[in-house]
C-alpha cells in the first residue's frame, strides 16, 4: 500500500533541515568500487601507528566475558582518568566516542525556544546535535582567509556578539577540525571571563596530545575556575581507538549529574572501556604517536612551500589544503591512486582537500599522488 504521510513532516523542523553526516570513505567500499588494493587511508584522522599495545593487550579479559554486559559507571576508566588529570570520578561523563557526550549535551540544554552558537568552519557534529533539539543554530562567521595569523580560525569576538538571552551552549572546538586552526591561552581565558556564566561552554580538545605548542592552553585546568565549562575529549584519535568510540566529558560535578541523567547506561562497552584504561598508562606509544606527527607534519609543510600548495596552519594530525580550484575532481582522482583524503565541500570549503598526517611513507605516497594528479 503506498505510503500517503509524508514522514519528513514529522520530524523536527531543525532534523528536517539536516543532512546525514558523511563519514570518510572506507577503505572496503574503494576496493569494491574500483577493484584495487593497497589503498592508503588518509581521511580520518587516525593514528597511522595504530593501536595502544596496552590497549590491545587489555582487550583479552573482556573478551572471556562478552555475555555480561559492561560496567554501566565506567568506574576504572573515571577512575583512571581522575588520577591522570587531577578530577574527581564524579566530574566525568563517558561517551560513546566524544561525539555521544556532545549529544548528550545538547539534549540535556537545549530544546526549542534555546540557542546555541558555534564557528564557521567547526566540526559538523554541532550543527547537527543543535538542531536535532529543535534549537536554533547561531553561526558565527570564522576569520578570513586573508587573516594574518589564523585564516578561517574561531573569531572569539564575533561568537561572543551571537550570544542571545535564550542562548544555552556554544561549543568551541580546539584545535579545530577540519582547519587544523587553534586559539592560544591567553585568547580562550579572556574569552571565557566575558561568556556569562548561564551559557554553558563546551570545549572540544579531540585533538589536544598531538599539540606541542607551549601556549596551548589545557582547559581541564580551568574547571574549577568556570564552573559553566565542559571540556570533551576522545580516545579516538592519538590512542587509536576509533573502531571501538570511547571518549569522555569533564565538568562540574554538577554538570556531570545532569549529562548521567540522559547517558543510556550501557553506552561505553566492555572492550572500549578496558582498552582505553590501559591506554591512559601507554606513555611510550603517545610520545611515539607525537613525534611521528611533528616529523610528518614537517615534511607535509616542506611539500607545500616546494609545491606552492596553499595550506591552513594546523598543530593537529592532519592538514587542510586550498587547492585553488574545485576539490572534488582532485579527490577522485586520488581515489584512483589509490589514496583517500577528506574533500570538506560540506563545510563550505569545495576547493579544500584534509589529509591525515601519516608515517613518512605514507605522506610521500600521498604528496607524489598529488603531484601527478595536479599535473595531469
Amino acid at each position: 500500500m503506498p505510503a500517503t504521510i509524508n514522514y519528513q513532516s514529522l520530524a523536527l523542523a531543525g532534523v528536517q533541515a539536516l543532512s546525514p553526516y558523511q563519514p570518510g570513505k572506507p577503505i572496503e567500499e574503494l576496493e569494491r568500487e574500483l577493484g584495487i588494493s593497497h589503498i592508503l587511508k588518509l581521511a580520518s584522522n587516525e593514528n597511522p601507528l595504530g593501536t595502544s599495545p596496552k590497549a590491545l593487550a587489555a582487550l583479552a579479559q573482556p573478551l572471556k566475558a562478552l555475555e555480561l554486559y559492561p560496567d554501566g559507571s565506567g568506574y576504572r576508566l573515571k577512575a583512571a582518568l581522575a588520577s591522570k588529570f587531577g578530577l574527581d570520578s564524579q566530574q566525568i561523563t563517558l561517551g560513546n566516542g566524544s561525539n555521544d557526550v556532545l549529544e548528550l549535551i545538547a539534549r540535556a540544554f537545549l530544546t526549542q525556544g534555546r540557542s546555541a552558537v558555534c564557528s564557521e568552519f567547526a566540526f559538523a557534529v554541532y550543527p547537527i546535535v543543535i538542531q536535532a533539539t529543535g534549537a536554533e543554530l547561531l553561526m558565527a562567521k570564522a576569520h578570513p582567509p586573508e587573516h594574518a595569523s589564523m585564516p578561517y580560525g574561531h573569531d572569539l569576538t564575533k561568537v561572543l556578539a551571537k550570544i542571545q538571552d535564550n542562548t544555552q551552549l556554544i561549543f568551541i572546538a580546539n584545535p579545530n577540525n577540519p582547519t587544523g586552526t587553534w586559539l592560544a591561552k591567553a585568547d580562550l581565558l579572556n574569552f571565557l571571563e566575558q561568556v556569562p556564566q548561564r551559557v554553558i561552554v563546551v570545549i572540544d580538545e579531540a585533538y589536544t596530545e598531538y599539540v606541542q605548542d607551549a601556549e596551548f592552553p589545557n582547559a581541564l585546568a580551568w574547571l574549577a575556575q568556570f564552573p559553566n565549562l565542559i571540556v570533551t575529549r576522545t580516545f579516538s584519535k592519538i590512542y587509536g581507538l576509533a573502531g571501538l568510540r570511547v571518549g569522555y566529558a569533564a565538568s562540574s560535578a554538577e554538570i556531570a549529574d545532569i549529562l548521567n541523567r540522559v547517558r543510556q547506561p550501557f553506552n561505553v562497552n566492555a572492550l572500549a572501556l578496558a582498552a582505553a584504561t590501559a591506554a591512559l598508562d601507554d606513555d611510550e606509544f603517545l610520545q611515539s604517536s607525537v613525534a611521528t606527527n611533528q616529523a610528518g607534519l614537517k615534511q607535509w609543510l616542506a611539500a607545500c612551500e616546494a609545491h606552492h600548495w596553499e595550506y591552513m596552519p594546523t598543530v593537529g594530525n592532519f592538514i587542510t589544503l586550498n587547492m585553488q580550484r574545485p576539490a572534488a575532481p582532485i579527490y577522485a582522482a586520488l581515489l584512483r591512486e589509490g589514496v583517500i583524503v577528506r574533500p570538506i565541500a560540506a563545510y563550505g570549503l569545495p576547493q579544500h582537500l584534509r589529509i591525515t598526517i601519516g608515517t613518512e611513507p605514507q605522506n610521500q605516497r600521498c604528496i607524489d599522488a598529488l603531484k601527478r594528479v595536479l599535473a595531469a
